[in-house]
């Protein structure tokens, strides 16, 4: 029985993947940037940590969305991680329900620290990052992020999504 659900997993279905990964907790994040007068923003929860030394995160972006070319054109992001609170921003950058990027910035209160990325002004915290590196991957690019600022929010429960669903922590 044992050999049988090893190879089960081992089965290279995007399906099964995306299964397995749903099941993969996340916290939600919006990552942001902006270019001239035009601004982007996406929920994401893949993101991390790379270093501390210097400040360094990642941030995994689908570049098959030609609407996301405008990251990689910048050279700057902000990821804001966001708190249970925020479930109703996080789902208007979703994209589920077809909003224009322009009524989902009104979900929020913005500014911008030093990148002039957009920065959600009561995030959990804002990472505001120049890009140093862009890596592409089968559909995604990694985008690595030199922290240039960040700010610290509230201590309040972290939102995070599960099992195609929103959780707090």
């Amino acid at each position: 029985m044992l050999k049988r659900n090893l190879a089960e997993l081992s089965v290279a279905d995007g399906k099964l993947y995306r299964d397995a990964m749903a099941r993969y907790a996340g916290h939600v994040q919006l990552v942001t940037t902006a270019l001239g007068d035009t601004r982007r923003g996406v929920a994401v929860t893949a993101a991390c940590s790379v270093s501390d030394n210097p400040p360094t995160i990642l941030v995994c972006l689908n570049h098959n969305n030609e609407k996301n070319d405008i990251f990689f054109e910048s050279g700057i992001f902000a990821l804001n991680s966001l708190a249970a609170r925020h479930q109703p921003l996080s789902h208007a950058f979703s994209g589920l329900e077809k909003l224009t990027m322009e009524a989902r910035f009104a979900h929020g209160n913005w500014d911008t620290l030093v990148t002039g990325a957009p920065a959600l002004v009561d995030a959990v915290a804002t990472y505001d990052c120049r890009i140093v590196k862009l890596v592409p991957h089968a559909t995604h690019t990694i985008m690595i992020g030199e922290v240039a600022a960040l700010r610290l929010g509230a201590q309040d429960p972290a939102l995070v999504y599960m099992d195609r669903s929103y959780r707090t922590l």
